[in-house]
């Protein structure tokens, strides 16, 4: 690699979107572009702490891959890792999550393949998508809109969808028993808390959205609470999935010993990229539970997502297809189609694209209108 270059970039959502914890009113990412001697280019993309984890790539890291080989992406990952010391879930992992997913995908386009070619081959051509949505508004019934957009939802042909839940037990449950009375039995639901709860409001709320019939409930009290989640995860019938804010694979292991989750949700931009998404899968095969990438950010993560998901055994999770699935994010969400938009089948699948790298060709002009401040390091 002869140079990076970075781009702060971010939207402001209007109006607001939310979910049990908080109203989103700014959504800011970091993408990595890596450029090699050939003029060919990978990317990578932080979606948390972006500002940090780009001072990090810019004074620490990227000095590492400037000059090597996108090939050595193995080498290139223990070596980053090996600055981490005390810092091995925060900014620092997620500054080595953009770096290796951009080498996966140079190193793939170097050879002309797909990543998913690249990693040994893709396992599936299509995968089930769900639509990330409906969110909570500021608005006096916090769901009072989500009838409205689930019709919308329906008739973009996904066959899957989840929404934000945690405004309270007795609310969740009617939102989720309505929900699954418009959709009918043929449509999965998930709901995400997004770590609202405590460990025993959650289990009241699971129990009042039993009715509903759902595929999972998406983290359910805050990360680091193994205890909370495991309680809820022997509390309930319905499956109990999380792992998004995890980086390390030792924090993948405390919850697979403790059977604190049933369905694993790495991301990419938090996990260490391709690398540490498949060493997480691996150790998940060992407890024979389902992994998925969890996506919510922009075009570049959502195509490394699908490369990734392409790689995954199948795992039956109870639901109309087997897993992994695609986590398609709904909402108004102008960095997710810059390249241009996703497809979705009749049938509510995505194609997983055979093109080389993740297939994404981006103009960096066309970010423009998002970006906030640009930065290079070079060779």
């Amino acid at each position: 690699m002869v140079e990076i270059r970075g781009y702060q970039l971010g939207f402001a959502p209007s109006p607001a979107i939310g979910n049990a914890r908080t109203m989103i009113r700014r959504r800011d990412f970091m993408l990595l572009e890596l450029v090699a001697d050939t003029g060919a280019r990978g990317w990578g993309e932080v979606f948390s702490s972006p500002a940090a984890a780009a001072a990090l790539v810019r004074t620490r890291l990227g000095g590492m891959v400037l000059g090597a080989s996108p090939h050595h992406h193995g080498r290139l990952y223990e070596a980053m890792l090996g600055t981490l010391g005390y810092d091995r879930r925060g900014p620092g992992m997620m500054a080595i999550s953009a770096l290796d997913m951009a080498l996966h995908d140079l190193a793939a386009r170097d050879r002309g393949i797909s990543v998913a070619e690249a990693l040994g081959g893709a396992l599936r051509r299509d995968i089930p998508a769900y639509a990330s949505a409906p969110f909570i508004t500021e608005a006096a019934d916090p769901y009072g809109h989500y009838a409205a957009e689930v019709d919308a939802i329906l008739r973009r042909g996904f066959r899957a969808v989840k929404p934000r839940a945690g405004v309270s037990p007795r609310a969740d449950g009617a939102m989720a028993t309505a929900m699954r009375r418009q959709a009918g039995p043929d449509v999965a639901i998930m709901v995400d808390i997004n770590q609202g709860y405590t460990a025993r409001a959650a289990i009241e709320s699971a129990r009042r959205m039993e009715e509903a019939d759902l595929l999972w409930i998406e983290e359910p009290v805050q990360p680091e609470d193994i205890p909370g989640y495991a309680a809820i995860s022997a509390a309930v019938p319905t499956a109990i999935a999380g792992g998004e804010a995890l980086a390390s694979l030792a924090a993948f292991r405390e919850v697979l010993s403790a059977g604190a989750m049933s369905v694993l949700q790495p991301d990419l931009t938090v996990c260490g990229g391709y690398t540490g998404f498949l060493r997480i899968a691996s150790l998940a095969a060992a407890y024979d539970l389902p992994v998925m990438p969890h996506v919510f950010g922009t075009a570049v993560n959502m195509r490394a997502a699908l490369q990734a998901a392409a790689l995954v055994p199948p795992r039956r999770g109870g639901g109309p297809a087997a897993y992994p699935w695609i986590e398609y994010d709904a909402s108004v969400n102008p960095l997710l189609d810059i390249a241009g938009a996703f497809p979705l089948r009749p049938d509510g699948t995505m194609e997983v694209p055979d093109a080389p790298g993740t297939g994404l060709e981006l103009d960096p002009e066309r970010l423009a209108p998002w970006i906030t401040e640009t930065w290079r390091c070079a060779a």
